[in-house]
């Protein structure tokens, strides 16, 4: 296994710098300590070939430029908070409105957008990078001073593994995901709507009309929603369900996971057979079939489109300061928050 690593630009007179991370099969990925960004993911398909299968810049400008996101860690808190405010231990806190009156991923200066210090490590049976970061008190709002470590892996069983870590000084709020877009066909060639999505989750969260959780919590029972046996991402975005049509055709709703690291997610591509499976700590996946992309952005030959490609990210459920019935997003002082995702490439027997 191998770790290259080059400047890749330059960034208010600092190193950009590209890692690229190597296993024995020839995997490779390749990420930056801008954002922590996953710029290149190559995996084999059925027949043995390589190609890229998630949504990325072949040069770092674009992504300070007009990047949805593509393969950044979010934070401090992934999704919306309705109002750009909230309460905690009686006071109120004032966040930045960046997606209409609301608080969307971290703010326009969140972790997606962080030059991250970063340092390639080894160990037996895999290779990587630990990106460490310090999130001043008052930064977008927030309390407290946040110490951040985002590690990636990559093992010879083709998993590339997310470890977050986190301690304040003060009680804060603090919810990380990774927004990376997946299309397993390859190199972009194909959209992701003949796709196979499996999560197992019975429940789902009702959005409002500014895709914020009502606090309903739905049963996904008969509604294009229930994924326990695998569907065509087709069929959402053909569904006349409200909440389809509501975020523009597709997904971009946050499932409540039923169970953890245990095949919970799992996203294949039959014509390249190809097969991704996401199991994680975290209390839900929200699914992204990129109903909002815009047309047009170069991504290494390929333009982007609506539903090139699908976010699955995994996290605390959205808004959950706002709604006490879900599991608490709330980071008490001088405790330490971990949680690990792993994402594990194969293919269709």
């Amino acid at each position: 296994m191998e770790i290259s690593i080059k400047t890749w630009s330059q960034l208010n007179g600092k190193d950009v710098l590209l890692f690229t991370l190597t296993n024995d099969h020839g995997v490779e990925l390749l990420v930056t300590n801008y954002g922590c960004i996953v710029t290149k993911l190559l995996v084999p398909d059925r027949k043995g070939n390589m190609e890229n299968v998630v949504l990325g810049f072949g040069q770092f400008e674009p992504y300070l430029e007009n990047s949805p996101y593509f393969g950044a860690v979010i934070g401090r808190v992934a999704g919306r908070i309705q109002g750009a405010s909230f309460e905690l231990g009686g006071v109120t806190y004032s966040l930045a409105k960046n997606e209409n009156n609301n608080h969307l991923h971290g703010g326009p200066n969140g972790f997606h957008r962080v030059l991250w210090q970063a340092m390639p490590v080894r160990r037996d049976d895999a290779v990587g990078v630990v990106f460490s970061y310090t999130s001043p008190d008052g930064e977008e709002g927030y309390p407290g001073t946040v110490h951040v470590q985002v590690t990636y892996w990559l093992n010879n069983d083709n998993e590339w593994t997310v470890t977050y870590r986190a301690r304040s000084n003060k009680t804060t709020l603090l919810n990380l995901t990774n927004h990376t877009y997946f299309n397993l066909s390859g190199n972009g060639k194909r959209d992701i709507l003949d796709h196979t999505l499996t999560i197992r989750s019975s429940r789902v969260l009702e959005l409002n009309e500014e895709l914020i959780p009502t606090g309903h919590v739905l049963d996904v029972a008969n509604t294009p929603f229930d994924l326990r046996q695998g569907k065509k991402i087709r069929e959402a975005v053909e569904s006349e369900h409200p909440q389809i049509e509501l975020v523009g055709g597709g997904y971009d709703h946050p499932f409540w996971l039923d169970r953890h690291h245990d095949k919970e997610i799992v996203l294949s591509d039959p014509e390249s057979g190809r097969v991704l499976t996401v199991e994680t700590d975290e209390v839900g996946v929200v699914v992204y079939t990129s109903n909002q992309l815009p047309d047009g952005l170069d991504l290494g030959g390929t333009p982007s489109r609506k539903y090139l490609g699908i976010c699955l990210e995994t996290q605390g459920l959205p808004d959950a300061i706002h709604h006490p019935q879900f599991p608490s997003i709330v980071l008490p002082a001088g405790k330490e928050w971990v949680s690990t995702t792993v994402y594990r490439f194969g293919v269709i027997e």
